[in-house]
């Protein structure tokens, strides 16, 4: 089963964490049903990673907990 969205037509947003820089910047793409994905926006034509939303809200949440 292929996961991999159609992102052709994504939005892409800063992570709020990001350093505020056009280019050192994490980017996340919402409205995908159970997945999150996740570029960095040095190079926004290369393959984002693909995570599940789970997967996600865990990382972020380990985040803000240990910061």
């Amino acid at each position: 089963m292929n996961r991999t969205p159609d992102l052709t037509t994504a939005v892409w947003r800063k992570s709020s964490y990001s350093d505020g820089g056009q280019t050192n910047c994490v980017e996340v793409a919402d409205h995908y049903d159970g997945l999150v994905p996740v570029r960095d926006s040095k190079s926004p034509t290369t393959r984002p990673l693909v995570f599940s939303a789970a997967s996600w809200s865990a990382f972020v949440n380990e985040i803000r907990e240990s910061a």
